[in-house]
């Protein structure tokens, strides 16, 4: 078997470099394409998010009750801010819950 830069073979036969390096065909890395996500909001031109809105706010939280973090919905720091207040603000209101039933 011959060695090439790409496979260190030296645990019998086992790459040692990265598992989870993604390659085509000849060896060569695959680049992955990320799309960059526009914020809901500025899409929509939605200045004020509403706490008594449940619908809206539910899907801007998790299983556990976590408010999900910009990186993963995409909206803008402006009304990440925004959403943050508002969801807090249904949580004391007793619209949304602080924690999901199954964790209880």
């Amino acid at each position: 078997m011959k060695k090439t830069p790409d496979n260190k073979n030296n645990n019998n036969g086992r790459r040692t470099d990265n598992r989870f390096d993604k390659r085509n065909r000849d060896g060569n890395k695959l680049q992955q394409i990320v799309k960059k996500r526009t914020c809901r909001f500025c899409e929509y031109k939605i200045e004020y998010i509403d706490f008594k809105d449940e619908k809206r706010l539910l899907k801007l939280i998790n299983e556990q009750g976590k408010i999900l973090p910009r990186r993963i919905t995409g909206t803008c720091a402006k009304h990440q801010r925004i959403l943050v207040s508002s969801i807090k603000r249904a949580r004391h209101m007793a619209i949304l819950p602080f924690v999901s039933e199954a964790l209880k």
